[in-house]
């Protein structure tokens, strides 16, 4: 991984953490076929892009907007943002986009498999 940036390392890091750290096993991903894991990235880069104080107000004020906006694309009881820091927000975005994209190879080559 020597010529992979930093950024790469870092979301490929934490992937592997989600992995070990959190249980979230290909088996586990593949229970969520219906884009959670795509939401769950989007809602960690859409609120990224946010100065610190939107971020405040997107997570903790019910009535603003973009709170509706995030609790629509994915649930707020499991989004946990690190308000200050947008690069570890950004990273878990990326990460999730891996579990998405490794989730829907495996469906693809088990419906190549099955036919």
């Amino acid at each position: 991984m020597a010529d992979l940036s930093q950024a790469l390392q870092d979301v490929i890091n934490e992937r592997r953490r989600q992995c070990t750290d959190e249980g979230y096993t290909a088996e586990h991903d593949d229970a969520h076929a219906d884009g959670e894991l795509a939401r769950a990235a989007a809602v960690y880069a859409l609120v990224s892009a946010l100065h610190d104080e939107e971020r405040k107000s997107a997570l903790y004020v019910s009535g603003l907007h973009m709170f509706s906006v995030v609790r629509r694309i994915w649930p707020a009881r499991w989004y946990n943002p690190k308000i200050k820091d947008r690069r570890r927000d950004l990273v878990r975005a990326g990460a999730l986009i891996v579990a998405e994209i490794e989730r829907l190879d495996r469906k693809s080559h088990q419906s190549a498999v099955a036919k």
